[in-house]
């Protein structure tokens, strides 16, 4: 059996370069008033550009690719695409049509595996109801594989990360915990239980984001990815001028992610995170917290700050699309306080 994941120097969303060696290449690449219809690029890091039509109309565009999380190629498709895919969900978004991006070591790789990562790719795609209408390829000393995606919005229904108001509940629909078991599978301590999770809610689309879009209830939303749950937030939080506060008890987990948490199975890029994002955070008290709450997450779930006054109706829509072991808060967003995140 073909190990993708041994032809691949880090798994998924952990190939992220970090936080603040990212933020020393973009450098000052953010300036873009020169464009009044680009409403949402990098200055923010939010999940995607958006782009003003002028007729009530909004272009969404992402690019999201990574080296294998897991070893089965049409597995490794199906989670690429949808991790590519939620980045428009995440902005309220409707996807329309996906290009493919490819890197694949000719010389020792096999072609069909390439083929099998496209024909996962295209299954979840077909699932979205969109095309794989082009793309490109390179031969590479790693593979690599994503997409780059093409949705549209409503303008007025954008949903940014940087827009929560104090007050808000916070909602969270995926578990934590797929670094950790993409990390026992590279170090052969792997679960097929916890492994076979971990794939079911990767390949899971966050489709509920472009009903949540429609809400303006939902103030603002994100995906869950290589940062953690906590970089993520942090994003919220900065972009938001205001603080989160997070019960680490509510926070879903993938079911049996405990066992290699016992065996210390941590990611390096769980590290990565919680040292660039550790001053900002107070109340990490235990071990299991930093385990999950740093978890570089691949094809995560949405971040959602809804209007408290809204919840039963955002709880009723999660149950209506079959996420209702998600319908409990995570935390609030509250004023600005010394710490970004405080957790309890």
């Amino acid at each position: 059996m073909i190990r993708l994941t041994a032809h691949a120097h880090a798994a998924g969303c952990g190939c992220k370069i970090a936080p603040a060696v990212l933020h020393q290449i973009i450098g000052d690449a953010t300036n873009h008033s020169a464009f009044a219809q680009l409403l949402v690029g990098n200055g923010s890091n939010d999940d995607a550009a958006v782009w003003d039509l002028g007729n009530g109309t909004s272009l969404i565009n992402t690019v999201d690719f990574f080296m294998p999380i897991v070893d089965d190629p049409f597995d490794f498709g199906r989670i690429a695409a949808a991790n590519a895919i939620s980045d428009v969900y995440a902005m309220g978004g409707k996807p329309l049509f996906a290009n493919a991006i490819l890197g694949w070591p000719i010389d020792t790789l096999p072609i069909e595996a390439a083929r099998s990562v496209l024909a996962g790719a295209r299954q979840i795609c077909k699932e979205a109801g969109i095309p794989i209408a082009g793309g490109h390829s390179v031969d590479s000393k790693e593979p690599l594989f994503g997409l780059s995606v093409t949705g549209t919005v409503t303008t007025q229904c954008i949903k940014r990360n940087n827009t929560a108001k104090a007050g808000d509940l916070l909602f969270l629909t995926k578990p934590l915990g797929t670094g950790i078991a993409a990390t026992a599978l590279k170090r052969n301590m792997v679960n097929t239980t916890v492994l076979n999770a971990a794939v079911e809610a990767m390949c899971q689309l966050n489709r509920v984001g472009e009903l949540l879009g429609a809400m303006d209830a939902v103030s603002a939303m994100t995906d869950i990815t290589g940062f953690g749950l906590i970089g993520h937030l942090i994003e919220v939080c900065e972009g938001s001028q205001l603080s989160a506060q997070i019960n680490s008890k509510a926070i879903p987990f993938i079911a049996g992610i405990d066992e290699l948490l016992a065996q210390n199975c941590i990611p390096d890029n769980t590290y990565r995170n919680w040292n660039a994002y550790e001053k900002k955070v107070k109340g990490m008290s235990s071990m299991r917290d930093f385990q999950l709450l740093n978890d570089p997450q691949t094809s995560g779930g949405l971040l959602i700050a809804v209007d408290p006054s809204h919840k039963e109706a955002i709880q009723e829509l999660l149950k209506e699309q079959g996420l209702a072991e998600y319908t409990e808060p995570i935390g609030v967003m509250i004023a600005q306080a010394d710490f970004s995140i405080s957790i309890f």
